[in-house]
Formats: structure tokens, sequence, C-alpha cells
């Protein structure tokens, strides 16, 4: 079992939710974010006076899957999310062991949980 982290543009998350659901992939946990990395903030202009966002406003999507569902999972994010522009700040995907899996309502371990 794994647990997939994906960090995304915000506007790409439907394109990702629609390709994961091609997969055959549906559960998900999604949350606002906020962070920086190669891109450092941008500027902005407000009411005449610019200042810097240090932090961008980014998707944090959580997937746990069984180890057959780790590529296609990986996929279908890649495939969805690139920008294809060549520009940096279309994210990245973390892939990490998930040691337990426990659904609270049926008491279900492991691989069923999932």
């Amino acid at each position: 079992m794994k647990m997939i982290i994906a960090i995304i543009q915000p506007h790409k998350l439907e394109e990702v939710k629609a390709e994961l659901t091609k997969n055959e992939i549906y559960r998900l946990t999604v949350s606002d974010v906020q962070g920086y990395g190669q891109q450092k903030g941008k500027t902005e202009v407000f009411r005449g006076h610019e200042y810097t966002v240090n932090l961008l406003r980014k998707v944090r999507l959580e997937i746990a899957v069984n180890d057959e569902f780790v590529k296609p999972t990986v996929d279908a994010i890649l495939k969805a999310a690139k920008s294809g522009d060549g520009k940096i700040g279309d994210g990245k995907i973390f892939i990490t062991p998930l040691e337990e899996v426990i659904r609270i309502r049926t008491g279900e371990k492991g691989k069923n949980a999932i």
C-alpha cells in the first residue's frame, strides 16, 4: 500500500479528478494549501501598490492505493496536471509507504480497507 500526495495547480483539479476516474481511482482527499518552491512567490499590484505574494495557492491531493494502482494513479496525475508550457509551478508528486489502513465503519484492515 502507498500514500500518494500530489501538490497541483488549483485550476487543474477537475482535470486530475476526471483522469483519475478514467483509471478507476475514486477515493481521494483534497485540501487547499499554500506554499512556494522555485517560483518563490510573485509580484502583484493592488490599488496602485505593488506587493509580493510569497505563498502561492495550491491543491493537495492525498490518495491511498494498493500497490497495483500506484502507476495508474501517478500517470493520471502527470497527464492531467502538466500545463505543457514548460514553466515551473505544475507541482510535485510524493509516494510514501503506507503501513496500515483501518476502515472505521467495519474494522477492515490493509488492502480491503482501501
